[in-house]
């Protein structure tokens, strides 16, 4: 009897817990599946439209893996794949290391504060410009008709050499940023203890130092190999005959019009990046907390001769990327590299305005501010539905899962499942191909992680107790959005604004597939000059990116601190 009023009350309690939920909460649901409708549409959707043209002939029918045995049996083919892994391994042994002693200057010596922010400032200058930039530098500092070409012996800087020092440029500033904050944090229980005992310092550094910033080597490593496989730029213009994996895709798509074997190749994309994001994922949830309430903070001791050294090192390291963005800026000022060296704007009056790449500069700063926008708005609007929503379940699972794994996803293979999702004739989102909206909404997609983390970060310091007492008090979820959670979060969001802006100035993985004559973008106009041999054009299109970029960041930052400024003086302490 009492199981029979248990079994018939267990639906009225449901229904009960159903009828309990509020407007905004039914109103957070609806506005949450849209968004996760759209990851679906942009991410999930063209990714099985990869799998499925994988696995058919051009007629459609199902053909299995023969396209994948084919690949496999083509030795050209697969040479690409075990070039593009042995050379993501060799940047990673090169780039991480080098990072890792600038990480530890930074961090972990007594250098002044000045010369701490300027490092860092420099080591981030690469993340302002598209990868075809260092490839076109070091063509001239190391190519045929190289400035410093006889150190190098006879060699040759392209193929492989040239893809590895182009894709270490690349790479540092990422695996940069992540050792950095892995080393910041350090108890400083630990190295007294070990100065206690009179450890030496080799031994601190291999058994305190290095384990407490394991998983930060590893996420730099994950990074880096990701980023390399994934990359086209650089390969592009100074690979040569040597073939890699994301070259590889464009071939097979654009040159010979093989869509089965593009997606293959796309499938094989994936893997890496794939298996890089499960390491990633699982390191993540293994890490521990590094400080405890009873921790103390680590204050390095002044070490002459190790900070001299480390600090010779940094200086060595920025003189390197200098040297490499000031070659593509001079290259972009002079009339004729090495011929003729007079100082000349003509490079910069061609690509504005003297040709029919002028739109490409224009057409990159629409798309840059829409994506900074409309991806802001996505992203943060997104990130705070699964925050402050009660009761969500299985759908704040899902939407987590899709939100990082577009982290996951290659530009190249995101670009050609939009072409093989969004170019199909029975697709009512048709009318998007070959249009400015998909290449916003494909930055927007492929960007979304860094940005989604960010979001998430920024929210989860705020107490749920606002959304609580807003409720008690029946004011509307979105009012308190408006007026409480957006000026509090307001330093994030406009972080992911720069963020998307920046990096949508200087992808090409992105466009490469989806671009048309009318909106093209810089970084290909870059690639396609490079080709034609207006190495003075090309240089200028990517040095005009570089300083944009770089512009923006200026502006953000005054504008940023006047706007603070404003909203944000409850952060201020009162005096008196």
């Amino acid at each position: 009897m009492s199981a029979t009023l248990a079994s018939a009350g267990a639906p009225v309690f449901g229904r009960a817990q159903r009828m309990r939920w509020s407007r905004d909460d039914l109103i957070a649901r609806a506005m949450l599946l849209v968004v996760m409708g759209l990851l679906l549409t942009f991410l999930i959707a063209p990714l099985f439209s990869i799998l499925v043209s994988a696995v058919q002939d051009k007629q459609g029918r199902f053909v299995g893996l023969a396209h994948f045995a084919t690949y496999f049996q083509t030795p050209s083919l697969l040479r690409a794949a075990w070039n593009s892994v042995w050379v993501a391994s060799a940047v990673v042994l090169i780039s991480v290391p080098t990072a890792f002693v600038c990480a530890y200057a930074l961090t972990r010596t007594s250098l002044p504060a000045p010369f701490k922010a300027t490092v860092r400032l420099i080591a981030l200058i690469p993340l302002l410009a598209p990868s075809l930039l260092s490839a076109i530098s070091f063509v001239q500092w190391f190519g045929n008709q190289g400035a410093l070409k006889f150190l190098l012996g006879g060699a040759s800087i392209y193929g492989a050499p040239g893809i590895i020092v182009s894709e270490v440029y690349n790479t540092f500033p990422h695996a940069l940023m992540i050792l950095v904050t892995a080393l910041s944090l350090a108890d400083g229980r630990l190295y007294e203890a070990a100065t206690a005992l009179r450890t030496p310092g080799w031994r601190q550094f291999l058994t305190v130092t290095l384990p407490s910033c394991k998983y930060g080597l590893i996420s730099a490593c994950t990074v880096v190999f990701t980023y390399v496989v994934s990359d086209f730029g650089a390969p592009k213009v100074i690979g040569g005959n040597f073939n890699v994996l994301s070259v590889d895709v464009y071939k097979q798509v654009v040159g010979q019009l093989n869509f089965s074997m593009g997606a293959v190749v796309g499938m094989l994309l994936l893997v890496p990046s794939i298996v890089s994001f499960a390491i990633d994922y699982t390191v993540r949830r293994k890490i521990k907390a590094q400080l405890t309430a009873r921790s103390v903070p680590y204050v390095p001791r002044p070490r002459r001769v190790a900070d001299t050294l480390l600090a010779l090192f940094c200086v060595l390291v920025c003189g390197i990327l200098l040297a490499i963005v000031g070659m593509a800026l001079f290259t972009s000022v002079i009339q004729l590299w090495p011929y003729d060296l007079q100082f000349t704007l003509h490079h910069y009056r061609y690509v504005l305005f003297e040709s029919d790449m002028a739109a490409a500069y224009t057409n990159s700063l629409q798309v840059a501010l829409y994506t900074a926008v409309f991806g802001s708005l996505t992203v943060f609007v997104g990130a705070y539905l699964i925050e402050k929503t009660r009761n969500l379940g299985w759908m704040r699972r899902s939407m987590h899962l899709m939100a990082v794994l577009s982290m996951a996803v290659p530009g190249l293979v995101l670009g050609l499942g939009y072409v093989m999702f969004f170019n199909h004739p029975a697709n009512p989102l048709n009318s998007l191909y070959q249009t400015m909206t998909i290449l916003v909404v494909s930055m927007i997609v492929h960007y979304y992680t860094s940005s989604h983390l960010t979001a998430v970060t920024a929210l989860q310091q705020i107490d749920n107790e606002f959304e609580a007492v807003s409720a008690s008090l029946k004011v509307p979820l979105f009012k308190t959005f408006v007026r409480v959670t957006m000026p509090v979060c307001l330093p994030a969001i406009l972080e992911i604004g720069r963020y998307f802006f920046v990096v949508s100035m200087a992808s090409l993985s992105c466009a490469i597939f989806l671009y048309t004559p009318e909106t093209i973008l810089a970084s290909v106009a870059i690639m396609h000059l490079d080709q034609a041999g207006d190495v003075g054009p090309a240089a200028a299109m990517a040095s005009l990116i570089v300083l944009t970029s770089v512009s923006v960041s200026i502006l953000y930052s005054l504008g940023t601190r006047v706007l603070l400024a404003r909203t944000q003086a409850w952060r201020r302490p009162r005096r008196g």
